[in-house]
């Protein structure tokens, strides 16, 4: 646990002054969809506190990505938009430059890394942009965009460190606090920083007295070994499910306002964000993408009690594939699917005696393989494996202590 701001940077002041994050609003004025906030009785029982999630995953292009990028684009000189875009992403800030530059009339070219899924490459292509494929991670992509920029001449336009950007995406705080205005605390999804340096400045300039949390994945705490090390550090690898977030470097604008700005950076587990992601989707019929979980995974993190959270789901642009990867391994790490294998005596009667079992207990089984040859012996026993949904680790448990009791010895797959 990191509490930030008991240090303030003094040069910090003129840039967060220099920050009009109410005219940046009128900019995005018709080109944002109303995302309203929406209470979670499940989120608010499940951590004790009155939670709220800001669902930016329902926003154009799918992420709060294109509030920064518009903001930025809509303020470049002719000359500037004439020269040509180019941009480097995982893929939000991609979608949110090319719906920019196609509303603003400007071309525009993304770098997006080998690595970013196919939904986000397949939307930035159907704005029109150009894009390039480069690179394993994020940073790889940029500087290869850097590359680029300097041999055509385009205009930069940076994901996270940029003031017009960090401007753009300090609206999300606007908002949240004229429909919460009692609202005690922020959780945001950190990458580069940019999300959070915005909201952070927004919210702070309003009520200084509000709490604004970062949450990065334990694979990629760029910020967090940053701040806690008192200088920016490069990570020398990233390995996480949240690719959105899988930042090496974060930015050198957003490194100084979120260490006088921001209060703490936690930091949750690929295990944690699953679990966020099955939630979201199960009770509130909603998708976001692995970034985009990051302050629900949180709540678990945090030791606020019964106080007004929101948590910002940043996005939910996640391909089908993953969506079924991540709701098989969420039903998994929350108990609700238990798959073990037991021998048993090859004789008659065997397999009805383990059905019994389950059935009395409400285990549904959802998969069953009888094998005879997989043991070396198949005439003395064969091995069978079951898959069954369940309703929870305590169900699980008593699962496992029936058949315990009844002579059989699992063995838990997963």
């Amino acid at each position: 646990m990191s509490y930030l701001n008991q240090n303030p940077l003094p040069q910090l002041q003129p840039l967060t002054a220099s920050l009009d994050f109410q005219e940046a609003k009128k900019r995005l004025s018709g080109v944002l969809k109303e995302t309203k906030l929406i209470y979670s009785p499940v989120f608010s029982q499940e951590f004790c506190n009155e939670v709220y999630i800001k669902p930016e995953n329902l926003q154009i292009t799918g992420s709060f990505k294109i509030r920064g990028a518009y903001n930025k684009i809509a303020k470049l000189t002719l000359k500037q938009k004439q020269d040509g875009l180019i941009a480097s992403s995982a893929g939000n800030h991609a979608q949110g430059v090319a719906y920019a530059a196609k509303e603003l009339g400007v071309e525009a070219t993304i770098v997006m890394p080998n690595t970013a899924p196919l939904v986000k490459v397949e939307a930035t292509k159907s704005y029109g942009a150009n894009v390039v494929l480069w690179g394993d991670c994020y940073d790889e992509a940029y500087a290869k965009a850097c590359q680029l920029q300097k041999k055509y001449g385009y205009t930069f336009i940076h994901p996270f460190d940029d003031l017009d950007v960090i401007e753009g995406q300090g609206t999300l705080a606007l908002e949240i606090l004229e429909e919460l205005p009692d609202a005690d605390c922020l959780l945001v999804p950190i990458g580069g920083g940019g999300l959070i340096s915005g909201i952070a400045a927004a919210a702070k300039a309003i009520n200084p007295n509000i709490k604004i949390i970062g949450v990065e994945p334990e694979g990629a705490k760029a910020m967090k070994v940053s701040v806690d090390c008192n200088k920016l550090t490069h990570l020398d690898s990233v390995h996480t499910i949240a690719d959105g977030v899988a930042v090496q470097k974060p930015g050198d604008l957003t490194f100084p306002i979120i260490q006088d700005l921001v209060d703490e950076i936690i930091t949750v587990s690929d295990l944690d964000i699953m679990e966020a992601f099955i939630l979201l989707l199960e009770k509130h019929k909603l998708v976001g993408e692995n970034s985009g979980v990051l302050s629900l995974a949180g709540l678990k993190k945090i030791q606020e009690t019964y106080k007004k959270v929101v948590c910002i789901v940043s996005g939910g642009n996640i391909d089908v594939l993953t969506i079924s990867s991540q709701v098989n391994r969420g039903l998994v790490s929350r108990g609700r699917t238990f798959c073990f294998t037991v021998a048993l005596p090859d004789k008659p009667g065997e397999l009805l005696k383990v059905s019994e079992i389950l059935t009395r207990l409400n285990g549904n089984v959802i998969k069953l393989d009888h094998n005879q040859f997989k043991n070396l012996d198949r005439f003395m026993e064969v091995e069978l494996e079951v898959t069954v949904e369940t309703n929870g680790h305590q169900h699980i448990n008593q699962i496992t202590t029936e058949l315990n009791k009844a002579g059989y010895n699992i063995l838990k797959v997963y």
